[in-house]
């Protein structure tokens, strides 16, 4: 399993290309309405902030399988959310 610290990591990366393909697509096109790329960073930041508070307090410390489950559990739905937001931005 990798560790929480390359975890982390990876959920900044995610949000900042999140917070990067909103910006770039605001500047390239010039009929998208600047509220909807405010909505999608504010989105893409709470992305951020609710999966690093998540990472940093694992359910169950003592059961070594759940704590792996849980770990898993939140690659997953880091990635699912980052689809989500990700098929937003494209969608402006």
């Amino acid at each position: 399993m990798a560790s929480v610290r390359e975890l982390k990591k990876d959920i900044n990366f995610l949000a900042s290309e999140l917070v990067t393909e909103a910006y770039v697509k605001q500047l390239v096109k010039e009929d998208v309405d600047n509220d909807k790329i405010a909505e999608v960073m504010v989105k893409a930041i709470e992305f951020r902030n609710d999966l690093v508070a998540r990472a940093n307090h694992p359910d169950a410390k003592d059961n070594p399988k759940m704590v792996k489950s849980y770990y898993q559990n939140l690659r997953k739905d880091m990635m699912e959310k980052f689809l989500s937001i990700s098929k937003d931005t494209n969608a402006l």
